[in-house]
């Protein structure tokens, strides 16, 4: 029996398809078609019968025209010349009197991944462009952007950007919006398509003939627009006021944030659009799809930045399912934390403590540390509630409410008394390390609060060799000297068997040094052991210091309806940073950047450029956050390269623009910490406006092991507006400039978050 896909299944394949009879018979030949195509699905190499297919595609029959397209596209790459015979074929169907193939035949050409196809493409898609059907257009508008992706570098056509500019106000709404999508692409190096006033006011009249999905395109391509006047910010906003109320989350969220952005200089409105978007997102926080339930969630979380409370009065909507999964009950736990007021703190800690016996681990020790992080407020209902969670004596739970404890003891000084009275006999349940370090800290720092700390730190020492965390000795080496401070007597021979230990037995090196290091200052007596290690029991301020504090809206505008407020600024923009940079290498020089060019970049009459000295200090916190960004690519950046600013205004002048492209930036940028944060990857800093200047540049410079340069120029229009980076170099090595753009945009993201 022959095997899948063998020479013997592709004879008799080619016999078929070749055979006058099979094609006479419309069912046969589709069937033998049908064939091929399931063989090549299931991975069997059906290249072989690349010729015969092609000509399987020149019958009447639509559905073996598509069925044949899928598989020239399929195989296209493994066989590049026999591709040329089907570009013929298919130019024929571009002329069929059916419109649904001629936009299959475009959809057909544009997939075929070979080169030279170019010269092949253009008249077709010219002539799909201005077909009288609608799905053509549609098509060959989809395929203008393939084919300028297909060409590289070379110079954009800008006959067909004004074409597709044009098809911006055709009839069909679905030509539309791949009208934006496709000069979207075209368009990247120049910032995108530009969307001025007309632009602006035709989409918006479109908007009702849009489906769900193109509103929420078009919603996200007018943030690019910025009214010229306040009637006019206030004539768009009434427009956009009844897609507040679609039903359509998507679209939903993409008003919202196009009201928080045209409105960022009212901040009376931005609330008014929040609480009007208050239902939408309390409905989607109930959906039956959990990604969308978690990214409302998230949603959420974000607006109560801003407005702390804002959904006080549905705290219920906000309580968990027995099937939601656990990043959902999570989030959720996280949400009810922020709305706890007097009037519904019982309910909520109810709720909470239903949850500290799920079966699930990590979401019952998830919902102690939230019962913890309100006991901040509400200390009295809430150390009771955790206090009765000990007697269930369970490892896990035992072991969380320790550790809230802990944390309690050292941010809320008033609770420490009833947390010393609920500690006794914790200790035979915790196995943990972190519980172990929670709880013996408890006994060295208010060991003279609990009747039995010694004794308890005598078992832990008693057991010190079968100890397998080496954390959790260092900490009972510190506890007990500082237990030793408050009662001599009872800790004296426990500490001195434990230093013993630590010192001749101990194989980990940090536990022997913490023990000689304590040897010897008890050696320097008794006074200078308290003045190092009699530090404050509580510190009350760090609980202010790590509540978020009430941001402006206009704060986080720009990334609401984005991943980034899903996975977080930082971890977004690290996301986003390892990602491949496709940067467009233009062939010739634009027009408008030449010009901008020309202009003198370092001007001793310019007050708002200073110079930079190449000796900037660079500060150790900085460089551990870049660390933790770690370059794209294997491009070596040289430190220390000098280059003057008459130097690099000569450069730059000579050379043409490599790539641009834009990132968004909130609020003012610190020339200190740009400075730092670009030192540390050995990016040069040539030259800065100072801190609040509009629109606000910048110039670097820097250069690989291998001599190529790299210069670039920052710009910044305006605050809480997108960073534009131009990147020019002196030689054209497509591959380091990649990996130059990924470490330079990692740099500027993760500054960006930083700054905000």
């Amino acid at each position: 029996m022959p095997y899948l896909g063998g020479e013997e299944v592709q004879r008799e394949l080619r016999r078929a398809l070749s055979n006058p009879h099979v094609q006479a018979d419309p069912a046969r030949y589709r069937g033998a078609v049908l064939r091929v195509i399931r063989l090549m699905a299931q991975g069997a190499d059906v290249s072989g019968l690349f010729p015969e297919m092609v000509k399987a595609g020149a019958v009447p029959d639509v559905v073996q025209k598509k069925l044949v397209s899928f598989y020239v596209r399929a195989q296209a790459p493994r066989q590049p010349q026999l591709a040329l015979l089907a570009v013929n074929s298919l130019r024929k169907d571009c002329a069929h009197p059916s419109p649904a193939v001629r936009g299959l035949a475009l959809r057909t050409m544009c997939g075929l991944r070979m080169p030279g196809i170019q010269e092949y493409l253009q008249q077709p898609l010219v002539s799909g462009l201005r077909d009288k059907a609608s799905y053509v257009r549609r098509a060959a508008v989809l395929g203008c952007a393939k084919m300028v992706k297909m060409q590289g570098d070379c110079e954009v056509d800008g006959a067909l950007v004004n074409e597709l500019y044009s098809l911006l106000r055709d009839q069909d709404p679905i030509v539309v919006v791949n009208c934006l999508r496709a000069l979207e692409e075209i368009l990247k190096k120049e910032g995108g398509v530009v969307i001025n006033k007309p632009i602006a006011h035709h989409l918006l009249n479109r908007m009702p003939d849009l489906d769900q999905w193109g509103q929420s395109e078009v919603l996200t391509f007018l943030l690019r627009y910025k009214p010229r006047s306040e009637d006019e910010l206030f004539d768009i906003l009434n427009l956009l006021d009844g897609y507040l109320k679609s039903s359509s989350p998507s679209v939903v969220m993409a008003a919202t944030k196009l009201f928080l952005v045209l409105a960022r200089e009212y901040p009376d409105v931005q609330a008014d659009v929040l609480v009007r978007v208050k239902g939408p997102l309390l409905s989607a926080c109930t959906s039956e799809s959990r990604e969308l339930c978690f990214t409302a969630l998230c949603h959420v979380r974000q607006i109560l930045r801003s407005l702390p409370g804002h959904f006080s009065s549905h705290y219920k909507k906000f309580f968990c399912s027995y099937s939601e999964p656990h990043y959902i009950k999570c989030q959720k736990m996280e949400v009810l934390c922020e709305l706890v007021n007097d009037e519904n703190v019982q309910q909520v800690l109810e709720e909470l403590k239903g949850y500290c016996t799920d079966v699930s681990v990590e979401l019952a020790q998830g919902a102690i540390f939230a019962i913890a992080n309100i006991a901040r407020t509400y200390t009295e209902q809430c150390v009771g509630i955790l206090t009765e969670l000990l007697g269930l004596q369970q490892e896990h739970i035992t072991s969380a409410v320790v550790r809230a404890f802990r944390d309690l003891a050292w941010l809320c000084p008033q609770c420490t008394d009833a947390v010393c009275q609920a500690l006794p006999g914790c200790e035979d349940t915790i196995q943990d390390s972190e519980g172990k370090q929670a709880l013996i800290w408890l006994l060295g720092t208010h060991g003279e609060k609990i009747p039995n700390a010694p004794y308890v730190l005598e078992d832990f020492v008693e057991n010190v060799r079968s100890e397998s965390f080496p954390a959790v000795k260092m900490e009972l080496l510190t506890a007990l000297l500082r237990l030793f401070l408050a009662r001599p007597a009872e800790c004296q021979d426990t500490l001195g068997r434990l230093l013993y230990f630590c010192i001749e037995e101990e194989q980990d090196m940090a536990v022997r040094d913490r023990g000689l290091f304590y040897y010897r200052l008890l050696q320097a007596g008794v006074e200078e052991v308290k003045r190092v290690l009699c530090s404050p029991k509580s510190d009350p301020s760090l609980g202010l210091l790590g509540d978020q504090s009430k941001q402006p809206v206009n704060a986080w505008a720009l990334e609401f309806n984005t991943l980034a407020t899903v996975y977080g600024r930082e971890r977004w923009a690290l996301a986003t940073a390892q990602q491949p940079v496709e940067p467009s290498f233009s062939c010739s020089p634009a027009a408008g950047s030449r010009s901008r060019d020309t202009e003198s970049l370092v001007s001793e009459g310019d007050k708002e450029v200073l110079e930079v000295h190449a000796d900037a200090p660079v500060s150790e916190g900085n460089k551990e956050l870049l660390k933790a960004h770690p370059d794209a690519g294997s491009l070596s950046l040289i430190p220390d390269v000098s280059l003057s600013a008459e130097q690099f205004e000569k450069t730059w002048l000579s050379l043409d623009t490599s790539c641009q492209l834009c990132l968004p930036w909130c609020g003012p940028v610190h020339a200190d910490t740009m400075q730092t944060a670009l030192r540390v990857v050995h990016i040069q800093t040539i030259a800065m406006s100072r801190a609040g200047a509009q629109p606000w540049k910048a110039y670097l410079s820097a250069q690989d092991d291998s001599g190529c340069l790299f210069l670039t120029e920052l710009l910044l229009q305006a605050a809480d507006s997108e960073l534009q980076v131009s990147v020019k170099q002196n030689e054209a090595k497509p591959e380091a400039l990649q990996s130059f753009i990924s470490a330079l945009r990692t740099v500027l993201e993760a500054v960006a978050g930083l700054e905000s």
